[in-house]
């Protein structure tokens, strides 16, 4: 909710600030907050790396990205970005606002690679590539103190499995390691790479974080037993005139929690880009240097408090995954157990 009032107030500040004299002057020369934020948080058909100059004799540092298109009766285009920059046109098909689409108005399946799926094929590789050498680390050093790489990665692998997947799923906690390291690791490096200069924001794309959400919903559901089914269609210890009404609530409880995962990385990866970027437009909306100090301090320690939020939004998701999972795998006798250990703490407390 923080996040949430932030994100307004900034927006409210910035449509404040653009009605006064300096912003008309900014206006003059083409600036437009909304806009730039939305072109760094959004996707692209281009990387935009930076912009050298100002107004006309702007110089626009991007990298093309492959452009993949599919129309029925025309079948599949494959050119370079750089063909469609600046308004241009190229084989039928030209970008609006960043979306292709066919000059005949025909359907066009866009499978291009973005901004996004350029980043996250890179992350992907730096993924590899560093886990292949902590992989090599362990075969080369089996039996003696981790070195290099192996011993920065092992106590974070290590908290994961004792801290999050064993106290949460319990003793089949092993089979879903690879999917919670994954996914901790895959959040974290690309919230990262997403605080470096002219980075995507892909860990702010809610397509991106609702694979991850779906993911954890069909592994949940794939791995549940029918003691899982029983605590929602015949939820324990509820009065029958309100089991209905648990059974809807539980039922959708299913979906919620998924969503709850994908709304949440999303909306706090996606504010701290906008807060970070609405106090450097300050910057040009006033025309001022004295105004920049101040901007840049607070953009720069929110810039650093991200750095915090990158492992801490990827620990939640991580946890939240687990949880769901022990509570889809948990036996019976499980829970029973657990019970007899709560009770015979407080016991053990009580006698105290």
């Amino acid at each position: 909710m923080k996040r949430l009032l932030s994100i307004l107030l900034c927006f409210v500040s910035l449509s404040v600030f653009a009605n006064e004299p300096a912003g008309e002057g900014a206006k003059a020369e083409g600036f437009n907050p909304g806009e730039m934020i939305l072109e760094h948080i959004g996707d692209s058909h281009e990387w935009h790396l930076a912009t050298l100059g100002a107004g006309e004799h702007a110089n626009h540092v991007t990298i093309p990205l492959p452009i993949i298109a599919y129309r029925p009766g025309t079948g599949l285009s494959t050119f370079s970005g750089s063909q469609l920059a600046h308004g241009k046109s190229y084989s039928g098909l030209k970008l609006e606002e960043d979306k292709l689409v066919a000059l005949d108005g025909s359907k066009v399946y866009d499978f291009s690679i973005t901004k996004n799926t350029a980043s996250l094929l890179i992350s992907a590789v730096l993924m590899l590539l560093v886990f292949t050498a902590v992989a090599r680390g362990y075969r080369r050093n089996q039996g003696r103190a981790p070195q290099g790489m192996q011993s920065f990665f092992e106590p974070v692998i290590i908290f994961i499995r004792d801290e999050v997947a064993k106290k949460n799923i319990g003793p089949k906690y092993e089979r879903y390691m690879p999917y919670l390291l994954t996914a901790f690791f895959f959040i974290w490096f690309n919230n990262l790479l997403g605080l470096m200069p002219g980075a995507a924001n892909l860990s702010g794309n809610i397509a991106v974080t609702m694979v991850l959400a779906v993911l954890t919903l069909i592994i949940t559901l794939a791995s549940s037993n029918k003691y899982y089914w029983a605590h929602i269609f015949a939820t324990p210890g509820v009065p029958k005139p309100l089991l209905p009404i648990m059974i809807i609530v539980e039922f959708l409880g299913i979906f919620t929690k998924p969503f709850s995962l994908m709304i949440r990385l999303f909306a706090n990866i996606t504010a701290g880009h906008i807060v970070v970027l609405s106090f450097i437009s300050l910057v040009f909306i006033f025309k001022s240097w004295s105004v920049a100090p101040v901007t840049i301090a607070f953009g720069l320690f929110i810039n650093v408090l991200e750095l915090l939020v990158a492992i801490l939004q990827a620990f939640i998701f991580t946890l939240l995954t687990a949880m769901y999972i022990g509570g889809a795998v948990e036996d019976h006798h499980d829970a029973d157990m657990q019970m007899g250990y709560d009770d015979g703490s407080a016991s053990t407390h009580a006698a105290h």
